[in-house]
């Protein structure tokens, strides 16, 4: 929702507000999401994990963070989706194309992770 007092500093109330709406989207994406519920226990495995194998503090952020894009990525293509579906249910060239083009992020992102991850520790594993 945009600001209607244009860019003036926001006030601890409207902080809080928008922190109120965060979590009620992401409770929303844990109870309508499959995917999102099968990334975050796939993070809940894969950042204790990453805290344990990576040796710097950069090596850490990269390995969480790359998960933590993945889970970023999947509320937006939710959030896509439930757009399209709200327009309407009868398929559209466009819809179905946006829709992919989420998915797609999702992977992209995805792919991100094995990339990182492989980078990071696969010297490791294979010396």
């Amino acid at each position: 929702m945009a600001d209607q007092v244009g860019h003036l500093p926001r006030h601890p109330a409207r902080v809080l507000l928008a922190a109120k709406w965060s979590l009620q989207g992401l409770r929303a994406a844990w109870l309508y999401e499959s995917s999102f519920r099968l990334e975050v226990y796939l993070f809940v495995v894969l950042a204790p994990l990453a805290l344990w194998a990576g040796q710097t503090p950069v090596e850490r952020v990269l390995l969480v963070g790359s998960c933590v894009l993945v889970l970023a990525a999947e509320l937006l293509n939710s959030a896509i989706e439930a757009v399209i579906e709200r327009y309407g249910a009868e398929h559209h060239e466009l819809s179905g194309r946006a829709k992919d083009m989420g998915s797609a992020a999702v992977f992209v992102l995805m792919m991100n992770v094995l990339f990182t991850w492989a980078l990071i520790l696969g010297p490791r594993v294979l010396a």
